[in-house]
């Protein structure tokens, strides 16, 4: 982190900080949303676009992917420039493209302007963190980073049901339109409250891009995720298992030139410092694997209600509201058990997720909508992924020392990130390649098999926080003010 951390705070931030953490908290959350809004809107889209299954996932993943892979560019784009400009400028960008999705006539230029939406998130949602890292301090931090950690956590759900809500509404005829549109008033005022409220910081030009790094990367990225996208469609071709083989080469390649740059003094996109931190690496896979699950539940979800049991947007938007009302409940509040449970309860609440997703699994199977057993174990699904979710960044920086705080929160959040991009096009190709048929019975059949290689891997992402929890039984956690 640079030497603008040791600086003080603007005056004009500090003398307002409610309304600077709200507009920084509201950038990002319309970040999140946008990740999850379209899911409910994904028939809607297929039917009114003509889309194919492999267009409709990468309408969804192609924000996710642009966004995870330039996350940490993004980062340092604001030290070097400065946080506030580049909230800024990201804000722009995020908005604008919002517009133009909104208005997108095909499924090609709707992809295509997702890719920039997701651009304008990666250049803002990095400066969340440096901003509150730098004006905020104390319990005032403590309590803005677990706001922050909140969103994140809660962000997905309810983006899923605001989409239903939006696309039933069908305001002026506009179907599925609005789930975009509804970005662009809320990022006008938040442009110009920005613009009034982030601290005029100049950043330090001479801090380093990476730009073979940020290369390597996106091409990685890219190898890994677009067959696993496109393999349905195309019935698995020989070209998707090379390019799958490929992006383990070009991650190797990635590790090796990062080692390189920071061995001759340059500024590597992940630096090894951040890595050796304790509990960061084990921390990220575990929430790599939970984003895994997670993704793919509410995109396969989003499809068997309403492709397969044939529920409007609305009514499949609002099934999710038990999920949203535990997630909150739990993901809130999780604060207030003692410290000592923080780290248990994120293996305790992905192994209580897998049990739910058995659960599900035989109410589905036969076509049925579930009833208010469905919904009851949802709730528990909700409350249990909310205990998971939410303190896993914080266990994972317990022991990052501040000056690498905000680097390592944008590799968690980028792996937060790639696991949702990995969930939509894994599971997502799960369900779609089993309803060998349409109707009910079909769908609840795929639904219960995916739902059982959803409890699979719960109980991998429990295994994950399992080892990232131990090393603190030895040591105490530290407060993240």
């Amino acid at each position: 982190m640079t030497a603008v951390l040791d600086r003080p705070a603007d005056s004009s931030a500090r003398a307002r900080p409610g309304p600077l953490l709200a507009v920084l908290l509201l950038g990002q959350f319309m970040a999140i949303l946008d990740v999850a809004i379209v899911n409910v809107a994904a028939p809607t889209l297929r039917s009114d676009l003509h889309a194919s299954g492999a267009g409709l996932q990468l309408s969804i993943a192609g924000y996710t992917i642009s966004y995870a892979v330039l996350l940490i560019t993004g980062a340092r784009l604001g030290d070097r420039f400065g946080h506030g400009r580049a909230f800024r400028a990201g804000l722009i960008a995020f908005t604008a493209a919002s517009l133009l999705c909104g208005l997108a006539p095909t499924t090609g230029a709707l992809i295509a302007f997702r890719l920039v939406q997701g651009v304008g998130a990666a250049l803002m949602m990095p400066q969340v963190m440096s901003l509150i890292q730098r004006n905020f301090a104390g319990p005032a931090r403590a309590r803005a980073l677990s706001l922050y950690s909140a969103v994140i956590a809660c962000g997905s759900v309810i983006g899923q049901v605001l989409g239903g809500v939006l696309v039933s509404a069908d305001l002026f005829g506009t179907s599925w339109r609005p789930v975009f549109l509804v970005n662009v008033p809320i990022g006008i005022v938040l442009l110009v409250l920005a613009g009034r409220l982030l601290p005029a910081d100049r950043g330090e030009r001479a801090r380093q891009l990476d730009p073979a790094g940020v290369l390597t990367l996106s091409v990685a990225v890219l190898l890994l995720v677009v067959p696993l996208v496109l393999g349905h469609e195309e019935n698995w071709p020989v070209w998707g298992w090379v390019s799958l083989g490929a992006s383990a080469f070009a991650f190797a390649g990635f590790v090796v030139i990062e080692r390189r740059l920071a061995a001759r003094g340059g500024a590597p996109l992940v630096s090894g410092r951040v890595l050796r931190a304790p509990g960061l690496v084990v921390g990220a896979a575990a929430l790599f694997v939970a984003m895994i699950n997670y993704g793919g539940y509410l995109f396969a979800m989003a499809l068997h209600l309403q492709s397969g049991l044939g529920e409007s947007p609305a009514h499949a938007g609002l099934v999710f509201a038990p999920v949203a009302v535990g997630f909150a409940a739990t993901g809130l509040t999780w604060r207030l058990l003692p410290p000592r449970l923080h780290g248990p309860m994120i293996p305790f609440g992905m192994a209580v997720a897998a049990l739910g997703y058995l659960a599900l699994a035989p109410v589905l199977r036969g076509g049925s909508s579930g009833g208010a057993e469905f919904e009851v174990v949802l709730l528990i699904i909700g409350l249990a992924l909310g205990l998971a979710f939410s303190p896993i960044i914080a266990v994972a920086l317990t022991h990052v020392p501040l000056a690498d705080a905000a680097d390592a929160s944008g590799v968690l959040v980028t792996v937060f990130q790639l696991g949702q991009v990995v969930g939509v096009a894994t599971l997502g190709t799960t369900y779609l390649t089993l309803v060998h048929a349409p109707g009910p019975r079909a769908s609840g059949h795929a639904m219960a098999v995916t739902l059982v290689v959803l409890a699979i891997s719960a109980v991998a992402a429990a295994a994950f926080a399992v080892a990232l929890v131990r090393p603190r039984r030895t040591q105490p956690m530290a407060a993240l003010g």
